[in-house]
């Protein structure tokens, strides 16, 4: 009976599912001709600009606003937080020391230089953080949320010394801490996409799970979840998809944070339902985003993460000042 109610509900939000599948289709398409060069439908399939610039970064937003809001969800049921984001770990600050490393040995001129030295540092704070919060093969959340902090202000001194030692670079270290698409190519979405994919599909598979870890370890334990299993699995596939995200773009926060909150404000707690439409919904907020970025101040642009705070911030406050009852 609970099954076919679990169905029912699931049903109930396919509706969605189809109006933000077109809304996100439509945001694309008009994403793709606004911008410095301005052109009509016939011109945009046939211009270069298109093809080699604006395509492969609309795609990349779209993915990078996904893997977000996805990480975003499945951390929030993890640690049964729903102030929890993808770089409360310190993922951010480990890719931003690579970044700023990459920057200062000048390494911008070389084929995914700044990422892959971002993305391996990224990767290494997160081992190192989970090696601190393990024990055997438990791993303790409140001490992985604890270390994840300590660590981020640590690195974030280091960056500030780095940058006053070469305040000539601090200009360029800034600007990727923000997060951009401004450099996005089609080697960067070739490099995204199949992580994002995968960690997606997996975050999907432990929807019920992480239903189950919402009620406590203890309860999940008793209802036949293999917690830590689980734990370790979804902290292993978000860890890259945030990873490998910030490698390509930087820093871009709130999206992680405001997505997930606001769909489970509409659809409810359920994972199942929660996780496929952060995916639509995270690739649309980022999208726009980025859209108004390189639009509002041309020829200038700004940081995607400018806009995204400046609209996901406002947005979050409100959000708790009208329920804070609830919390």
């Amino acid at each position: 009976m609970k099954n076919r109610q679990d169905e029912k509900q699931i049903r109930r939000v396919g509706p969605w599912y189809a109006v933000l599948t077109v809304i996100l289709a439509a945001t694309m398409l008009g994403s793709a001709t606004l911008g410095a060069v301005h052109f009509t439908w016939e011109e945009m399939w046939q211009s270069p600009i298109f093809w080699n610039l604006r395509l492969p970064r609309i795609i990349l937003a779209v993915l990078v606003g996904a893997a977000l809001s996805v990480c975003g969800a499945a951390y929030q049921s993890i640690f049964r937080n729903p102030l929890t984001d993808p770089y409360v770990l310190g993922i951010s600050s480990g890719a931003s020391l690579g970044a700023a490393v990459a920057i200062l040995l000048g390494l911008q001129t070389l084929l995914l230089g700044v990422g892959a030295c971002a993305l391996v540092t990224g990767i290494l704070t997160i081992v190192i953080i989970y090696r601190i919060a393990s024990m055997g093969n438990r791993m303790h959340v409140t001490t992985l949320l604890l270390t994840g902090v300590c660590i981020t202000f640590l690195i974030s001194a280091i960056i500030s010394f780095l940058m006053v030692l070469h305040q000539d670079k601090m200009d360029s270290i800034i600007f990727w801490t923000m997060g951009s698409f401004a450099s996005a190519t089609w080697i960067d979405v070739l490099f995204v996409a199949p992580v994002v994919a995968v960690g997606i599909a997996v975050v999907m598979y432990f929807g019920r799970d992480l239903n189950l870890l919402l009620a406590g370890s203890e309860t999940a334990r008793s209802l036949g979840v293999e917690v830590e299993k689980v734990k370790k699995w979804l902290l292993l596939v978000t860890t890259l998809m945030v990873a490998f995200c910030v490698s390509t773009c930087g820093v871009i926060g709130f999206v992680g944070l405001v997505v997930p909150h606001c769909i489970r404000l509409v659809v409810g707690p359920d994972n199942r339902k929660v996780v496929p439409l952060s995916v639509l919904v995270g690739g649309i907020f980022l999208l726009l985003c980025d859209t108004l970025a390189r639009t509002l101040m041309i020829p200038a642009e700004l940081p995607v993460g400018c806009l995204t705070a400046l609209v996901g911030a406002p947005l979050f406050i409100y959000l708790l000042y009208k329920n804070k009852k609830s919390y």
